[in-house]
């Protein structure tokens, strides 16, 4: 216990699913957790629930001038940022032949140009910290084994490992010392999973049994399973630990 004493981190998507699990265990870790989702209402709720420790923030991650507010906000109400959890994201079905061009560019938007936009503004912030400080983006298994039925999300996330790999190698190269590290979930339990899962494409059971199917386990991950990793990326655990891709798929993406 208490791997996160004395951290302050800025946790994206945070009002539910991953990355609200991220924020809770960082508080229950000693570290304090600055909430932010478009979803504020939910994000405030958990907030109050995880107490003085935490706090939330409204945040569409496709805003760049916003992020530089909520990593303003971040320090004013904690007094530093040391983590950043780049958790937001979406899916949705669609293929290139027949998908919507709207679907594609909401989904780099968020997917890709919001981690980039939030790395971008939460760097300086973490060196000016000057203690030690820790990226951990959320990718996916898709980023390495493509599905054919998602391809803005497969190439967002395949975007964002390179991204992440190339934003590690840059400022380790420079002496910085903030790790820039990748979690890549198979499906998991959480509100985006369900709303496919109920999506009326199949039953409810015969969907679930399909994405359990993806991976050798043969069933869903739990919300908890990511954060452990992601919590483990952003502690000093892993201080020697940079440009590394982690994943928490089942094997599924090892799966030929």
């Amino acid at each position: 216990m208490g791997r996160m004493n004395g951290k302050v981190a800025l946790v994206t998507g945070g009002a539910e699913g991953i990355g609200a699990t991220v924020g809770r265990m960082i508080v229950e870790e000693g570290g304090k957790a600055m909430l932010a989702d478009v979803q504020i209402d939910k994000a405030r709720a958990l907030a109050g629930e995880l107490g003085e420790n935490a706090d939330a923030f409204e945040l569409d991650v496709r805003d760049a001038a916003r992020w530089d507010e909520a990593v303003r906000a971040t320090r004013e109400r904690f007094g530093k940022l040391n983590v950043l959890c780049n958790v937001a994201g979406i899916s949705e079905p669609g293929n290139v032949p027949e998908g919507s061009p709207d679907v594609w560019e909401r989904t780099i938007d968020i997917n890709l140009n919001g981690p980039y936009y939030g790395m971008r503004a939460a760097i300086p912030a973490i060196e000016a910290s000057g203690e030690p400080g820790a990226i951990v983006n959320i990718g996916s298994m898709i980023a390495l084994r493509a599905a054919s039925f998602v391809a803005a999300y497969s190439a967002s996330k395949a975007g964002l490992l390179g991204l992440t790999r190339s934003v590690a190698l840059d400022l380790a190269e420079r002496g910085l010392p903030i790790r820039v590290n990748m979690v890549h979930p198979g499906a998991i339990r959480t509100p985006m999973y369900e709303r496919y899962k109920f999506s009326g494409a199949d039953t409810p059971e015969n969907i679930e049994t399909g994405f359990a199917a993806t991976h050798p386990m043969n069933r869903i991950g739990e919300p908890e399973e990511v954060a452990k990793a992601v919590l483990f990326l952003a502690s000093d655990d892993a201080s020697f630990t940079t440009g590394c891709d982690f994943t928490v798929d089942g094997g599924g993406s090892i799966r030929s």
